[in-house]
């Protein structure tokens, strides 16, 4: 798996945040979508930053195991990208 990484406890509730702000050059997040593999939950998502950030709001996962987490942005402008990251989830 390539991407950003991060490591979680099981049982932790933690917010990642995919700053899109240096890619957006001026334009802003209009719409986002959160994706994650089968093991992981997203609990919650925001558009944050002046429109320039989405933190997603993560819980679960198997200690062992590591999971793709992928924001998906559409801008005002008209563009569309996205952007993966990996949790690792380990016991602490």
């Amino acid at each position: 798996m390539q991407g950003w990484k991060a490591i979680k406890d099981p049982q932790a509730v933690l917010d990642y945040i995919f700053d899109w702000s240096a890619w957006l050059a001026g334009d802003t997040i209009s719409t986002q979508t959160l994706t994650a593999d089968v093991g992981i939950t997203i609990d919650s998502s925001v558009i944050g930053g002046g429109n320039t950030t989405v933190t997603a709001w993560v819980s679960g996962g198997t200690a062992g195991k590591s999971y793709r987490v992928t924001s998906r942005v559409t801008t005002a402008g008209g563009r569309t990208d996205e952007r993966s990251i990996v949790i690792l989830v380990r016991d602490r």
